[in-house]
């Protein structure tokens, strides 16, 4: 279907995409009365149904049970202990998607429900299971909200705040967006609110260059923050999917800005292309007019996807599995891997950590040394994470076999399951771009940029 004015070239229209919708409880519920707001869900319904008739398929990531559940029982302050907290997340879910189903049924719009903790994710078959679920449900045109099952997750499942488990639902479902919806219009260099000189940061090629003022802590009823939307950002670009910081109070920003984008990429394509007649070169001056008059979207930041997305299964062993422990290796052991090859003992120069056979592994690359050093090790440095393994052997097999050749693997153990300790299809290693693995986290430094630092939060 072509757009209104489209050129003839135009006739096929824009391609259907897949849009992530991440909503904190701050956007669907009062900070301080804990009313549900009526205002902007209806704006959000709205917007839900307008890409859907545009074509595309929508996901909505909906926190607020708790929130929800406070009002209901007029308990005025989010608990600290776990227990009342998940009884809370019981009350308020069930009276959300209440509020959701009665929302989009008056669009006709049907929905469905989907809860997931951490162990969801962990395992495999149940994270197929999440997906072909999704995917079934996008392809009969439902919406599906999803959150954490708050009623079952404790800390140790827990995803820690829904901007992640959106970020997971979006590589999970293939999506071209994940819109994180939050109280600013979008990242700033400084902290907008005490400098009035603060400057938009509009689009974001490397997360990890980023200069940016992350101060902002979540509400306090929810988990999430500023910060949190950078670790969700550097997950989801990763796996190839469009992020953008919006604010929440205006939802009808987001299909402005897929309309923006798309007219954008729709314009690049076609000024591009190494051969045209010459109807074609007159459609692209047409469509140059085009997007040149094109509305200048709402302010919002965009983080640009990588060129080289990381997806299904390499995904999942990187950002769905907790590692329990980790594998230092040489440079050599890390160049077969880039090659494709699997990872041998005689590659292996020392271990961390408890874990079994088939748990992730950190795999971290550090400088072989000649002789053992003061403590006994054969390697220095502080090493560089480069990926993430299923091992094939337990922690006390590898301390075993580490360094020897896999011919010896028989007799040092009596047996030998595999001749690598982890088989190549079960490595995924980070992209060689200047992006570090993920949890990374933001802070702010004294010079009003960011700083980064490791946070390990086993996303």
């Amino acid at each position: 279907m072509a757009e209104p004015g489209g050129t003839p070239s135009d006739m096929k229209g824009p391609k259907p995409l897949t849009v992530v919708i991440k909503l904190g409880t701050s956007s669907i519920v009062d900070e301080k009365t804990h009313e549900p707001l009526l205002s902007i869900l209806t704006l959000i319904v709205e917007t839900a149904v307008k890409l859907r008739k545009d074509g595309h398929k929508v996901v909505i990531v909906s926190s607020g049970a708790i929130g929800v559940g406070l009002r209901r029982m007029d308990v005025d302050k989010r608990p600290k202990h776990l227990s009342k907290l998940q009884a809370l997340a019981a009350i308020g879910q069930c009276r959300l998607m209440s509020l959701w189903d009665s929302l989009f049924g008056h669009l006709r719009q049907p929905i469905a429900q989907v809860l997931l903790t951490r162990n969801d994710i962990a395992d495999r078959t149940r994270y197929l299971n999440a997906q072909n679920t999704m995917m079934e449900l996008l392809e009969m045109g439902v919406i599906p909200i999803v959150n954490e099952n708050d009623t079952l997750a404790v800390a140790e499942i827990k995803f820690g705040d829904n901007d992640t488990l959106s970020a997971i639902t979006a590589a999970m479902v293939h999506a071209h967006f994940l819109f994180l919806m939050t109280d600013v219009d979008c990242l700033y260099d400084k902290n907008p609110r005490t400098h009035p000189d603060a400057q938009p940061i509009e689009e974001v090629e490397d997360i990890s260059a980023i200069r940016a003022d992350v101060s902002s802590a979540g509400s306090s009823l929810g988990t999430g923050g500023m910060s949190t939307k950078i670790v969700a950002a550097r997950l989801a670009t990763s796996a190839g999917v469009t992020t953008v910081i919006t604010r929440s109070s205006s939802p009808g920003n987001i299909v402005k800005i897929v309309r923006y984008v798309q007219a954008r990429k729709k314009h690049t394509s076609s000024h591009h292309s190494p051969t045209a007649s010459e109807d074609e070169h007159l459609s692209r001056s047409t469509a140059s007019l085009n997007i040149d008059a094109l509305e200048k979207p709402p302010l919002h930041t965009r983080f640009l996807p990588f060129s080289h997305p990381i997806r299904d299964r390499y995904f999942w062993i990187l950002h769905g599995l907790a590692p329990h422990g980790t594998i230092y290796i040489d440079a050599g052991a890390h160049q077969a891997l880039a090659d494709k090859a699997g990872l041998l003992p005689v590659g292996v120069l020392d271990i961390e950590g408890h874990f079994a056979q088939q748990e992730a592994v950190r795999l971290v690359v550090v400088k072989r040394l000649s002789e053992p050093g003061p403590d006994g090790k054969l390697w220095e440095g502080p090493g560089n994470e480069v990926g993430r393994a299923l091992v094939n052997y337990a922690a006390p097999e590898i301390i075993r076999i580490k360094g020897h050749r896999s011919a010896q693997i028989g007799t040092l153990l009596g047996y030998a399951d595999s001749e690598y300790v982890a088989d190549r299809e079960s490595i995924s290693l980070l992209h060689r771009e200047s992006r570090p693995v993920t949890p990374v986290l933001e802070k702010l430094n004294e010079n009003g940029g960011v700083a980064a630092y490791e946070n390990d939060i086993n996303l």
